[in-house]
C-alpha cells in the first residue's frame, strides 16, 4: 500500500508558536525578498531562538569550528603513529567501508593521508565487497594487507567493534587505528587509537560526525602537526566531507552543519568551472548525469549518495568510486561515472521489484499484532534492502528487517555437504526505536551484527528466523508498554498554494543544509486538488527505460488560478485521489526544467472527496456467471462489449492480494468507469500434481532440446511468478539448469548435480507457495461483494 494513502497514517502539524517580533526582524535580514515569517516559525521550533544561535546558524563564517585535538589523547596517539610510518616508510593501508559514507571517507584519507605518504606504494586502500564481506574488518582482507607487508592499517566509518579481527591483525604484526562514528562496544578495542565522537559528550559540537568527518578530523590533525608536508590545502577535501555527511543523514548540528556549509560552497565552485578545469571531474560528470549542479544538500540526498551506494549494491566491489572521487583523468572519471549511473538505474528496478514483493508479504502480516517487522526471502538481493527496509518502516511506522536467505552457490555446482544458510539482510527504524540495542538482545541468535540506533546490517543462521522474530517482538512489546506504533507524517508549516514559489523557496534556503534535527520543510497544502497528472518510466543514461516511476502534475487551491507543478517519485497517476484532498510536500527548484516545484511526500483525501462517498453501485459483481445464464459473458470479445455497454473496467483475472484489487479500483475510479469483478471459481490440480507437471515438462525440453518462455509455463502450470521461481530452484537440486536464452529458457539435465535433500526442502517450499496462492484466489471467488467495497474504499 503506498505510504501517502496508508489508513492507519497519523498526520500531525508541529505546533506553532509565534516568534518574537524581535526575532522575525532578524530572520529578516536574511530574507530581504520576503516576510521572513515562515522561516522564522521553523527556527524557532527547532530551538534557534537568541540573536547569536541564529548568526552562526545562517553564516558559517561567525562559526568557531572545534580542533581535532579535542578528540583528546586517542588523537595525538593517532598522529604519533602516522609520524612514524612516515619517519619510517612503513606501508599504511586505509581500510574503508562501501556506503556513500564509508567511500567519501576512503577518499578523504586517500587524498589527505596522500600528501604524507605516496600513493600506490606506501599508501595503498581496502573497500570490503558489500555482497560477498559485508561492513567491518576481516580476516581474509587482513591477509590480503599482511602480504602486501602493510604495517599500518588506518580504518574509516568502521572497526569500532570488530575485537577479534584487530587481534588478529597485531598477530600479523600490524597496528590499526580505528576512524568511525558508530555505536561503541563496551570495552575499547586493542588499537593504537580509536578516534569516535561516540565516546564525546552528547552536546560536544563533534559528536554528531559522519564518518568521512572523522577521517577529515584526522587528516586536519597532521596537517596541523606537519604543516610544511601538504602540497594541496586541506579546504580541497571539504567537497567530499559535504557529500559524505548529508549522504549518511547524520544530524546537521555543530561541526557537521559548519563542515556541509563550506563543503557545498566548494562543490558547487568546481562543477562552475569548464569540465577540462575541474578538480573532481568524475564528481562534476556525475552531477551531470543526475541533473544537479552541486548547489543544494539535496543534488547530494537525491543525487550524488544514491549513485554512490549503488554500485556496491548492484556490483558487491565499490573500490572504483575512490578513483571516480579523487582521479584527475577525465576520460577514465566519464567512464566510471557512466557505470555508476548505470548501476543506480539497475538499483532503481530492483528496489521497486523487491518492494513490490514486500507489498504483498506485508498485505498477509496482522500489523495490529506485530511491533517489529521481520521478513525473509530467497529471492532478494542484499543490496537493497536497507533502501526498501527504510521505505517500509516509514509506512507501517515499525522497525522493519529484511532477510535475504539466496543460498551459497545457488545455480553452481553444490558441495556435497552445503555449510548452514546464513541469511544476510538490513535492519531501519523509526519512531525512536532504539534499534541497535533491540537487536543487539538477541546477539546470542546473530551471526554477525553492527550499525547505529536507526540502522543496522546483520546475518543469523536462517533456521534462527523464526525464533529472532518472535524474539525481537517480544522485546519491543516490552519496552513499549502497550504503546501502539503507527506510522506518522509530520507537516511543518501550513501554506497555500499562492504561496508557493521563489520568493518561499529562497526564505526557507537559509535553513539549508538540512539533514536529521533540521529537516527538510515540510508543507501542508489543505483543501487542493491535481490536475494534468501523468506518468512515466525514468530513462537510464543510455536511454532505456527502467522499472521506476514518477508521475508529474499540477496542484490548485481555491487561493489563486495559477497551478503550481510537482513531481512524486515512486507512485503512478492512478494513487493521486480523485477531487480535494490534503498534501504534504517539500518545496524544491528543479535546475534541469528551471523551474520551482513541489515534491509529494503525502496525500489524502478531504472528508467530502468523492473517494469517501463510494458505493457498490460503482462495482458490478460478475464473477461465477455460468456462461449459459449469461451470454453476455461467454467469450472475451462479448466480455469487452458487455464492459462497453456499462462503461467498466474488467477483471477477468482473479487476484491474490488486497493490494492488487485497490490498485484496479484506484483506476477506475482515475478513469470514471465502473469496477467489474469478472473472475469464475478456480479448478485447480493439486499442488503436488502440478510439481509433476513440471518435473515432466523439464524432462521433455531437456530430451528434446526445445526451448520454453516463462509464459508458457505460467500458463500450463496456472501457478504465478513467485511459485514459478521456487518451482525452477527446485528443479536445480534434482539436477536441472534452466539458462536463458534471449525471451526463452533451455532446460538441461545432470545426474551428478541432484541434491536430494535440497530437493526435499525446496519442493516443500513450492507446495505450499502454490497452495496459499490457491487459497487465496479461491477466498476472492468468496468473499461478500460488502467485504470488498469496504476494503478497497478503507484509506
Amino acid at each position: 500500500m503506498p505510504y501517502a494513502l496508508h489508513p492507519t497514517m497519523q498526520w500531525t502539524l508541529t505546533a506553532t508558536e509565534q516568534p518574537p517580533d524581535w526575532f522575525i526582524q532578524a530572520v529578516k535580514q536574511y530574507t530581504p525578498a520576503s516576510s521572513g515569517l515562515y522561516a522564522a516559525q521553523l527556527l524557532w521550533q527547532r530551538g534557534i531562538q537568541e540573536k547569536s544561535q541564529l548568526a552562526a546558524f545562517v553564516n558559517y563564517q561567525t562559526y568557531q569550528p572545534a580542533s581535532p585535538f579535542e578528540f583528546g589523547q586517542e588523537m595525538q596517539q593517532a598522529v604519533a603513529r602516522l609520524l612514524q610510518a612516515r619517519h619510517a616508510g612503513e606501508k599504511v593501508a586505509i581500510w574503508g567501508d562501501f556506503d556513500a559514507d564509508g567511500i567519501t571517507a576512503t577518499s578523504v584519507l586517500w587524498d589527505g593521508l596522500g600528501q604524507f605518504f605516496a600513493q600506490n606504494t606506501q599508501l595503498t586502500y581496502y573497500i570490503p565487497n558489500r555482497l560477498t564481506e559485508s561492513h567491518g574488518l576481516n580476516n581474509q582482507g587482513i591477509d590480503n594487507l599482511a602480504k602486501q607487508g602493510c604495517r599500518l592499517i588506518v580504518t574509516c566509518d568502521t572497526g569500532s567493534t570488530n575485537h577479534e579481527e584487530i587481534v588478529y591483525a597485531q598477530q600479523l604484526g600490524i597496528d590499526v587505528i580505528v576512524t568511525d562514528h558508530h555505536t561503541l562496544a563496551p570495552e575499547r578495542p586493542l588499537v593504537t587509537a580509536i578516534i569516535n565522537p561516540r565516546n564525546l559528550p552528547n552536546e560536544h559540537p563533534l559528536f554528531n560526525l559522519s564518518g568521512v568527518a572523522v577521517a577529515y578530523k584526522l587528516v586536519e590533525a597532521l596537517y596541523q602537526s606537519l604543516p610544511d608536508v601538504p602540497q594541496n590545502p586541506l579546504a580541497d577535501l571539504l567537497d567530499l566531507v559535504a557529500v559524505g555527511l548529508i549522504a549518511d543523514l547524520v544530524q546537521l548540528s555543530g561541526d557537521c552543519r559548519y563542515l556541509a556549509q563550506l563543503g557545498i560552497q566548494r562543490l558547487q565552485a568546481d562543477f562552475k568551472q569548464p569540465p577540462t578545469a575541474r578538480r573532481r571531474p568524475g564528481v562534476g560528470r556525475l552531477l551531470e548525469l543526475c541533473q544537479k549542479s552541486g548547489d543544494r544538500p539535496t543534488d547530494i540526498s537525491f543525487g550524488l549518495g544514491p549513485r554512490i551506494n549503488a554500485v556496491s549494491r548492484i556490483q558487491g566491489d565499490a573500490r572504483f568510486c575512490v578513483e571516480l572521487l579523487t582521479s584527475r583523468d577525465i576520460k577514465q572519471c566519464q567512464q566510471l561515472a557512466e557505470m555508476t549511473e548505470l548501476a543506480n538505474a539497475r538499483r532503481k528496478s530492483l528496489q521497486k521489484d523487491v518492494q513490490a514483493q514486500v507489498a504483498q508479504k506485508l498485505s498477509q502480516l496482522d500489523l495490529s499484532t506485530t511491533s517489529a517487522i521481520v521478513l525473509e526471502d530467497p529471492q532478494w538481493p542484499v543490496g537493497v534492502l536497507g533502501l526498501v527496509a527504510g521505505q517500509v518502516a516509514q509506512e507501517t511506522g515499525r522497525p522493519t528487517i529484511l532477510l535475504s536467505t539466496e543460498p551459497p552457490g545457488t545455480g553452481e555446482d553444490l558441495p556435497p555437504s552445503p555449510p548452514p544458510l546464513l541469511a544476510h539482510g538490513s535492519a531501519r527504524s523509526v519512531n525512536a526505536v532504539d534499534l541497535y540495542q533491540l537487536v543487539k538482545d538477541q546477539a546470542h541468535l546473530l551471526h554477525r551484527f553492527g550499525g547505529h540506533p536507526y540502522a543496522a546490517g546483520l546475518s543469523l543462521l536462517a533456521e534462527n528466523i523464526p525464533l529472532f522474530k518472535d524474539a525481537i517482538n517480544q522485546r519491543l512489546r516490552q519496552s513499549l508498554g502497550g504503546i501502539t506504533l503507527s506510522p506518522t507524517v509530520q507537516a511543518d508549516i501550513a501554506v497555500t498554494v499562492a504561496d508557493l514559489g521563489k520568493e518561499l523557496f529562497l526564505e526557507l534556503k537559509i535553513l539549508e543544509p538540512c539533514g536529521m534535527g533540521n529537516p527538510v520543510p515540510k508543507l501542508l497544502i489543505q483543501n487542493c486538488w491535481f490536475e494534468n497528472a501523468w506518468h512515466r518510466n525514468q530513462q537510464d543514461s543510455q536511454g532505456k527505460k527502467i522499472q521506476y516511476i514518477k508521475t508529474e502534475f499540477d496542484i490548485r487551491d481555491d487561493s489563486t488560478k495559477n497551478p503550481f507543478p510537482g513531481i512524486w517519485w515512486g507512485h503512478y497517476k492512478d494513487e493521486l485521489p480523485i477531487g480535494r484532498c490534503d498534501c504534504v510536500a517539500e518545496l524544491d527548484y528543479n535546475s534541469f526544467k528551471k523551474r520551482y516545484e513541489i515534491r509529494l511526500i503525502a496525500v489524502r483525501p478531504t472528508e467530502n472527496s468523492p473517494l469517501n462517498t463510494q458505493t457498490t453501485a460503482n462495482i458490478l459483481d460478475w464473477r461465477n456467471f455460468p456462461t449459459e445464464k449469461h451470454p453476455a459473458l461467454s467469450t472475451q470479445h462479448t466480455l469487452r462489449e458487455a464492459a462497453a455497454a456499462f462503461t467498466a473496467l474488467i477483471i477477468a483475472e482473479c487476484p491474490t492480494s488486497w493490494d492488487d484489487l485497490r490498485a484496479w479500483w484506484k483506476k477506475s475510479l482515475y478513469n470514471g468507469q465502473s469496477l467489474a469483478l469478472a473472475w469464475t471459481a478456480p479448478n485447480y490440480q493439486p499442488p503436488s500434481k502440478i510439481w509433476l507437471t513440471l518435473v515432466g515438462i523439464a524432462k521433455y525440453f531437456s530430451r528434446t532440446n526445445q526451448l520454453v518462455t516463462r509464459a508458457k509455463l505460467l500458463e500450463k502450470l496456472e501457478i504465478g511468478d513467485q511459485s514459478l521461481f521456487l518451482g525452477i530452484k527446485a528443479l536445480k537440486y534434482l539436477g536441472f539448469t534452466l539458462q536463458r536464452q534471449d525471451r526463452e529458457l533451455q532446460i538441461s539435465y545432470n545426474p551428478q548435480n541432484v541434491s536430494a535433500t535440497l530437493a526435499d526442502h525446496a519442493v516443500a517450499k513450492f507446495l505450499a507457495a502454490v497452495h496459499e496462492e490457491q487459497f487465496q484466489r479461491q477466498y476472492f471467488t468468496e468473499v461478500p461483494l460488502s467485504t470488498i467495497v469496504a476494503i478497497v474504499n478503507r484509506q
